[in-house]
């Protein structure tokens, strides 16, 4: 195995099985362990905990109390588990690679939303800064029809996407690329093609990780996270190099963190590439998703444009 890449994760449960209702005891200790810890999640971790901790063989309350302190020391239950839940897929989990969060499912959402108003046998979707790979994964397993290329800067990042790409079916319409953005995709000739890029870029500021998020780091990636000195240096490359990619009419569409939708309108607005911006809200209200679509014009100084001087929201 070469040296930087993950060894393939193992699920806490074997792969195919239907997985069985956890004993009603272990389920109901496993949220009362969550609910002491103060570990926030989705309503379905517990039952999640409490079937792995039933196969893991030896005492499943032992096993079940074990996964709890591992979360609660801030370790992503992904990671804990093997694999993580994104849009009713399975994706295995590897340190080194972000594990899926649940509010990038918003971004995958507004990706099929606009693909479902795509016209064509097989519309062409980019995956920028693609992690575990379950974005791309969810958009080809819930439209069948796209043709995939997903794009990372590390090797763990790109194993693991890999990994899930074989895992669910994808290999025949999703490939995996390592490179620093979109170097990677230059040489394949989709220039001037793609309809959709969809990017969950590294969006908290450098002073950021280095003070009340440094939490972050124990367990995961400085790549997966780091944003630069404001949040928004990979945003802004993104802006700029997607539009040598998508055609005219496709579309730009960025995860950001809490409050940096103005600073990402700006970044668009300075292109005069893009227009039509819409915002997605997650369930609190808060702008989390930014799309904008290509109209094919753009200014020569874009690419010159400074990020804006204003400290980005969270994750």
């Amino acid at each position: 195995m070469s040296e930087g890449v993950p060894r393939r994760p193992s699920p806490a449960h074997h792969e195919g099985m239907i997985a069985a209702p956890p004993d009603s005891a272990l389920l109901q200790s496993v949220r009362a362990l969550l609910a002491s810890s103060q570990c926030e999640g989705r309503p379905s971790d517990a039952a999640r905990i409490a079937q792995a901790a039933a196969v893991a063989g030896g005492d499943p309350f032992a096993n079940a109390a074990a996964m709890v302190t591992r979360v609660a020391s801030g370790e992503p239950l992904g990671y804990v588990l093997g694999t993580e839940l994104f849009m009713d897929i399975e994706i295995l989990t590897a340190p080194g690679a972000l594990a899926p969060r649940p509010e990038t499912e918003l971004l995958g959402e507004a990706a099929l939303a606009l693909l479902r108003e795509t016209a064509g046998d097989a519309p062409r979707v980019i995956d920028m800064c693609c992690g575990s790979g379950n974005l791309a994964c969810a958009i080809a397993t819930h439209d069948t029809r796209v043709r995939v290329w997903a794009s990372d800067l590390t090797a763990e990042s790109v194993a693991v996407a890999q990994w899930n790409v074989t895992r669910t079916g994808n290999s025949g319409r999703v490939t995996v690329h390592r490179g620093d953005l979109f170097a990677s995709l230059e040489p394949l000739g989709i220039a001037g093609t793609i309809d959709l890029v969809v990017c969950n870029p590294p969006y908290i500021s450098q002073g950021r990780l280095a003070g009340e998020r440094a939490d972050l780091l124990v367990h995961e990636p400085r790549e997966a996270f780091d944003g630069g000195p404001y949040g928004l240096t990979i945003h802004q490359r993104v802006v700029r190099d997607a539009m040598a990619f998508l055609r005219v009419g496709g579309a730009l569409l960025c995860e950001i963190g809490v409050g940096q939708e103005r600073q990402l309108r700006r970044l668009l607005d300075r292109t005069g590439a893009y227009d039509e911006y819409q915002m997605h809200t997650d369930r609190d209200g808060r702008i989390r998703v930014v799309t904008a679509r290509f109209c094919g014009t753009h200014l020569d100084d874009a690419a010159a444009t400074p990020e804006s001087k204003t400290e980005p929201g969270s994750r």
